[in-house]
């Protein structure tokens, strides 16, 4: 058998990575009671509440003063953000609301109901052909699939015990829209296919559209025969593809990637806009904290074919306006927030003795086979009283039972969707109570008696809720973790506590106490906290100045990194925790992503690696300078020996960025040698340093930038 030498000698400095990584914190000891000072407190504080420091930041907080940034950070609507706004203007769709969206990019329910002339096609000429387009797909899938179970037979498969459907399942009561969505379907690549193009055109004929200007391409594509589109990307080279879109308009991009199916389109937009935003946003903090809330309130992209549409607004209009703000405020935005009422089942959910759970009865004792009773809900769903407990609220041992959870599930029964599968002229997609559905009679929640007021039940709850002593340490100790280390002081904990009692959970005030005190400061917490993927990845970016045209390859690097964004199936989310990321695996796909990126083999990615060493004269720095100068520019700080060492003697291997390419493969087609070709896809040539961009790729690998 052989040994790749080369390889093993990677996979040996990544298992010493992994022990560096879960030891102690690479810092040196130094006397109880010291705060950091100078460039290290200022690098502290970037990289705890920014997506870490871009080349400069921290000469230019420094500048300005330490306290005064932060102040300014706290107060988002007071920086200029217009530059992030002009990048964002390439996902006109983010910005629309959810009936639009659904008008404009018709999901699989509505291409279903259109299928079957139970819903017009769109009067607007552009939705009219995604949706025509979409709707011959479909009956092209029918068919193919008229030998499989019926839809009957789907639905009658079980859930598993909290209630929670697993990948492919329907819950009882549940249509085919509501199915979970496969992986691919919201991949954000599509699997390239050798051959011919399908559906007769030659490649000739295919590069005689790609050939022509903008605007007569774009007619030429939408009058292709329906289905066929699908096809002719599938069958192009990546050089093609970039070539089909260039020059097109934001709106006609949008159709394009609509066509192969709109919920892929309208997913790979919510996540590629929300790395655009933690990437290039002047307002970190405001990213960082929309990014803690997004996962308290977790929510899953893929928990059927509708919650795709609801998550743009749920970021827009729910999260990130909250993220600052009063605790309350944000917890009752996202109780009737559309997403998170699809994703635990609470629109489904019905009081036992309501109006609507009587009228189903009698249905279904009427018509026991009628299309009524089959679909009709469930009854009461415990999901959202237990998770806006467990989770959102109190946290485990709060003090709340089984009993609570129950009397909370019927408080909030009749809190439900208008219209979930509807259109913009519906007013479609927005919270409504429906009073029909709600539970009568008085509550118990807690010991406390909850009287009988509709919708007001909700609301006294989750005030009751918000203003808890055990809501307060539990939101407290959820953000000192994050911010501060894996086991924070129970100090500091005690002051952020009493601080969020006192505001009346303003956050912001929370977050003022945690930057005053000394804990935070302390030495024995600088990089103590090993980064998420997301914040590797977004941290990469920005300490490489890399200028990113195209994100979707690093929502699929997120995928391949284990952390897919609005990807976490249970309520949790994902961990902030070092145990859930520290693996020899995960740190060798660590590095081969930090190679693949600082190579320039990250497709829509570019890093001027002369310019960031000072000009085109340093870049003949002799090695040992050379990297020194890259500890500065990315980490901001020297590395260990240990890690400079490995890093001059890796970065004498040649070939150690293919090999990470061909491992780290985003092509989409899983294919060897498919790396190469990445770099053609990243519309550029060789790195203009090969030397620095392969020494960047190891120092971004390395166990100090794994810290933050």
């Amino acid at each position: 058998m052989t040994v790749d030498l080369k390889a093993l000698g990677r996979m040996t400095l990544a298992v010493s990575l992994c022990g560096l990584l879960a030891g102690e914190p690479l810092v040196a000891a130094v006397p109880a009671g010291t705060e950091l000072r100078g460039d290290a407190r200022v690098l502290h504080a970037l990289n705890r509440f920014t997506f870490g420091p871009r080349p400069g930041d921290v000469t230019a907080v420094k500048a300005m003063g330490l306290k005064r940034w932060f102040d300014l950070q706290l107060e988002p609507g007071k920086i200029d953000d217009s530059a992030l706004d002009a990048r964002l203007a390439q996902f006109p769709a983010m910005g629309l609301s959810v009936g639009e969206l659904m008008s404009r990019y018709p999901g699989p329910q509505a291409i279903r109901a259109m299928e079957a002339g139970r819903r017009a096609l769109p009067s607007d000429p552009t939705a009219r052909v995604i949706a025509t387009d979409e709707v011959a797909f479909y009956k092209m899938q029918k068919a193919q699939k008229a030998g499989k179970e019926t839809l009957k037979q789907a639905a009658a498969e079980p859930v598993d015990a909290d209630g929670m459907m697993a990948a492919g399942q329907l819950a009882p009561g549940q249509t085919a829209g509501d199915k979970p969505l496969a992986a691919n379907e919201v991949s954000a690549a599509e699997p390239m296919m050798d051959g011919p193009v399908a559906g007769g055109m030659s490649h000739e004929a295919v590069m005689a559209i790609v050939n022509q200007p903008p605007a007569q391409r774009y007619d030429s594509l939408l009058a292709l025969p329906a289905g066929d589109l699908v096809s002719l990307r599938r069958g192009m080279k990546p050089r093609e593809l970039l070539q089909l879109v260039d020059g097109l308009t934001p709106v006609q991009k949008e159709t394009l990637q609509a066509l192969p199916g709109a919920v892929r389109m309208v997913a790979l937009e919510s996540m590629e806009s929300r790395l655009e935003r933690d990437i290039y946003s002047d307002r970190q903090l405001e990213a960082v904290m929309t990014d803690f809330w997004l996962n308290h309130f977790n929510v899953y992209l893929r928990k059927n074919q509708q919650e795709p549409y609801l998550i743009p607004t749920y970021e827009r209009e729910t999260i990130r306006p909250h993220a600052l703000g009063s605790f309350e405020d944000l917890l009752v935005a996202t109780a009737k927030s559309p997403a998170m009422l699809m994703y635990l089942d609470n629109w489904r959910s019905t009081g036992p003795d309501s109006q609507a759970a009587a009228r189903i009865k009698r249905i279904q004792q009427m018509r026991p086979n009628g299309p009524i009773a089959k679909n009709a809900s469930a009854g009461l769903n415990e999901n959202y009283g237990r998770e806006l407990m467990e989770l959102h609220t109190l946290g485990v041992g709060g003090g709340y039972s089984q009993a609570d959870v129950t009397q909370v599930a019927k408080v909030f029964t009749g809190w439900t969707i208008d219209k979930p599968y509807g259109q913009a002229e519906d007013g479609a997609g927005g919270f409504v109570f429906d009073g029909r559905r709600h539970e009568p009679g008085a509550k118990v929640v807690m010991g406390q008696t909850i009287k009988e007021g509709g919708e007001k039940e909700g609301l006294e709850v989750l005030h009751m809720l918000a203003t808890s002593p055990a809501t307060a340490r539990f939101i407290s100790t959820k953000l000192a973790v994050r911010f501060v280390s894996d086991a924070p002081p129970q100090a500091l904990i005690d002051r952020m506590t009493t601080s969020f009692l006192a505001s009346h959970g303003d956050i912001k005030t929370v977050l003022r106490t945690m930057f005053d005190a000394p804990e935070f400061w302390a030495p024995d917490v600088e990089r103590a906290k090993v980064k998420t993927p997301l914040e590797f990845v977004v941290s990469a970016v920005r300490a490489g100045g890399v200028e990113v045209n195209n994100a979707q390859p690093l929502v699929k690097a997120l995928d391949k990194l284990g952390m897919p964004l609005y990807g976490m199936q249970t309520p949790n989310g994902y961990s902030w925790m070092k145990d859930g990321w520290v693996s020899t695996g995960a740190l060798v796909s660590r590095m081969n992503f930090a190679l693949v990126l600082t190579d320039d083999r990250m497709p829509g990615a570019r890093t001027e690696w002369g310019r960031l060493l000072g000009g085109v004269q340093n870049v003949s720095y002799e090695a040992d300078a050379k990297e020194r100068r890259l500890e500065g520019i990315l980490l901001g700080f020297a590395v260990s020996e240990k890690t400079r060492a490995a890093v001059l003697s890796q970065s004498k291997d040649g070939g150690i960025a293919d090999q990470a390419a061909a491992q780290f493969d985003l092509s989409g087609g899983g294919k060897k040698g498919a790396g190469k070709g990445l770099r053609v896809m990243a519309g550029g040539g060789s790195p203009d340093d090969a030397q620095a961009a392969v020494m960047a790729g190891l120092l971004l690998g390395s166990p100090e930038f794994q810290r933050r």
